[in-house]
């Protein structure tokens, strides 16, 4: 495994470097899978792949005060992106990948976060999964509930509630695995950016309050990735570690690949 500590970009230069990393792993490009640490900076949103942002988002607000969004590669629901430890794993799957298939991957995956913020001393806790969504059914010409709404088999929680927002791309044998790992409350501030009428918007910040927990009390909210970098390098075999002053060489060498951005 390769492991990069990426640093902070924007929406937009973060979900196009991990749309590179998929399309290089797709096409054989990588020597073994790339775990991606990074943050956002300035803070933004991103979309699911299958998420319209003119059903998603308030476009004109968004605009109106230069916060920047994206489409992710993979799936899931909207997220606002400040206080936590961002991710990303490309891998191939089979009997010589990261696991033999996507689902044994998500729980890989997840199972290493766990030993690593374990070791930091936060208490996470795997989810058997939860259907449950935050606050009463949207209307129709509402966003849909965020990513934190509700939590996946597997999935990182705390104290009972979700912690770690997770969503997978796979193309062929290639497989790309997002997350976020909240350190605060910022999150709750999708709610002041989505398409929802003005009077729901106090509603689902206080449910999504309710439904989600954040490391702050161990970490603190802007805990440095070197701190997430070094409990996962105590535990996982490592070819190689990149920072991000000794990436760019490398990086270059990694094909492009388009990804669909939003204006700012």
């Amino acid at each position: 495994m390769i492991l990069w500590r990426d640093g902070a970009h924007d929406a937009r230069e973060n979900m196009a470097r991990d749309a590179r990393l998929l399309a290089a792993c797709e096409a054989g490009a990588l020597e073994g899978p790339v775990l991606r640490l990074f943050r956002f900076a300035p803070a933004g949103i991103t979309l699911g792949s299958s998420q319209s942002p003119e059903a998603e988002l308030d476009l004109a607000r968004l605009d109106a005060a230069g916060i920047v969004w994206a489409v992710r590669p993979t799936g899931g629901r909207a997220i606002w992106h400040d206080e936590e430890w961002t991710f990303s794993l490309t891998a191939r799957l089979g009997p010589d990948g990261w696991a033999p298939d996507a689902t044994a991957a998500y729980a890989k995956t997840c199972g290493m976060l766990a030993v690593a913020l374990r070791r930091l001393g936060v208490p996470v806790e795997l989810s058997p999964g939860s259907p449950r969504g935050v606050g009463r059914p949207r209307g129709g010409a509402e966003s849909a509930p965020p990513c934190f709404a509700s939590t996946a088999r597997h999935e990182l929680t705390l104290r009972g509630r979700k912690f770690a927002g997770i969503a997978q791309r796979r193309r062929g044998a290639a497989l790309l695995p997002q997350g976020s790992l909240l350190l605060g409350d910022s999150h709750l501030r999708l709610a002041d950016w989505a398409r929802l009428d003005e009077g729901r918007r106090a509603e689902v910040r206080v449910a999504l309050a309710a439904a989600t927990a954040h490391a702050g009390e161990w970490l603190g909210p802007d805990a440095p990735l070197e701190r997430l970098e070094e409990a996962i390098a105590a535990d996982q075999p490592l070819e190689r570690r990149l920072g991000p002053g000794d990436a760019a060489a490398w990086f270059a060498t990694v094909p492009a690949a388009a990804v669909r951005r939003g204006d700012a």
